[in-house]
C-alpha cells in the first residue's frame, strides 16, 4: 500500500479553506497511486486557534466538515484522515476521522491533552485506542501526545496493528524535534510497525509549529521524513519486507507482563 503524510500550514480558524487544501493533496496523491492520505492534527480549523473559536467550529462526526471530508475520498479514491474538533452533547474532543470511499468514517479521540491550552478547550477521550481493518492492514489511530506515551502504542500493536497513524501539532522547539527524531523511530521499531506522523507547520496566530512529519517503517528507520516547510511525503508499506527485522529483536514475542508491574 501506498501512503502519503500531508505537512500542512492551516488557514486558522478557516474550515472551507483548508478543506481545499486537503482536496489538493489528496488529488495529488491519488495522481501518484496513494490509498492513504494523513493530515495533522486540527487540520480542518487549525490547531492554536483558542478555546472560544474550538467551541465555535466544533461539529459531531457527522458534520459539515466530516461530510466534505468523506467527499473528498469519494472523489479520489484516496482514503483521508483529517483532524477536526469533535462535539458530542456538552463535550469537544481533539479527534481525527479516517474517511474512506464507500466506508463510514472511523473516529477516534485523543485520550492525552497536552498542556493548560487543551485541558481548556477539550474533554479527554475515556475509550483506549482501537484496531480497524483497513485494505488489507490493519491499523492504529492516536493523536500527537498520545504517541509518546508508549503504552498507547504497544496497547495497539498487541491487537494487531501493522500501521499506526498519528496527526501531531508539535509547538516549534527542541523537545519537539526530539520527538520526531527519536521517540517516533523508537515507537515503530520496538512494536515493529509503520508509524505515519502528520504534523502542521508555520505559524497560527503567533503559535510557531514544528512540523516534523514522518513515515517510519518497524526497523525504525526512516521511510520519508519532511523539513520545516509543507511537504507532501509518501512511502510504501509493506509489512512482509520487514520479517527479518522482527526476528532480530522479537519485543512483542519476548515479553514477560508477569514483571511489568504498574502502578495505576
Amino acid at each position: 500500500m501506498l501512503i502519503a503524510v500531508l505537512q500542512m500550514q492551516t488557514s486558522p480558524g478557516e474550515p472551507a479553506e483548508n478543506l481545499a487544501a486537503i482536496a489538493r493533496a489528496a488529488r495529488a496523491a491519488a495522481a501518484f497511486g496513494a490509498d492513504l492520505l494523513v493530515t495533522p492534527e486540527m487540520s480542518l480549523t487549525g490547531y492554536a486557534i483558542g478555546t472560544a473559536d474550538i467551541a465555535r467550529l466544533a461539529e459531531p462526526r457527522s458534520g459539515a466538515m466530516i461530510g466534505a471530508v468523506q467527499a473528498i475520498a469519494e472523489e479520489t479514491g484516496v482514503a483521508v484522515v483529517a483532524g477536526f474538533p469533535e462535539r458530542e452533547g456538552g463535550a469537544v474532543f481533539n479527534a481525527a476521522a479516517l474517511a474512506a470511499p464507500g466506508a463510514e468514517p472511523v473516529v477516534y479521540r485523543k485520550g492525552h491533552l497536552y498542556g493548560d491550552a487543551e485541558r481548556a478547550a477539550f474533554a479527554p477521550s475515556a475509550a483506549p485506542p482501537a484496531v480497524f481493518a483497513f485494505r488489507g492492514l490493519r491499523v492504529g489511530m492516536l493523536i500527537c501526545y498520545d504517541v509518546e506515551f508508549p503504552e498507547m502504542v504497544r496497547s495497539v500493536a498487541l491487537q494487531g496493528a501493522e500501521l499506526v497513524i498519528v496527526p501531531t501539532a508539535l509547538p516549534a522547539g527542541a523537545a519537539s524535534r526530539r520527538v520526531s527524531k527519536s521517540v517516533i523511530p523508537a515507537r515503530a521499531l520496538e512494536n515493529h510497525v509503520f508509524v505515519a506522523y502528520a504534523g502542521l507547520c508555520g505559524n497560527e496566530r503567533g503559535t510557531a509549529l514544528e512540523g516534523g512529519s514522518a513515515i517510519v517503517g518497524p526497523d525504525g528507520e526512516d521511510l520519508a521524513r519532511a523539513g520545516a516547510a509543507e511537504a507532501l511525503l509518501f512511502a510504501r508499506v509493506e509489512p512482509g519486507r520487514y520479517d527479518e527485522a522482527r526476528a532480530e529483536n522479537p519485543y512483542l514475542a519476548d515479553r514477560r507482563p508477569g514483571l511489568y508491574r504498574l502502578a495505576d
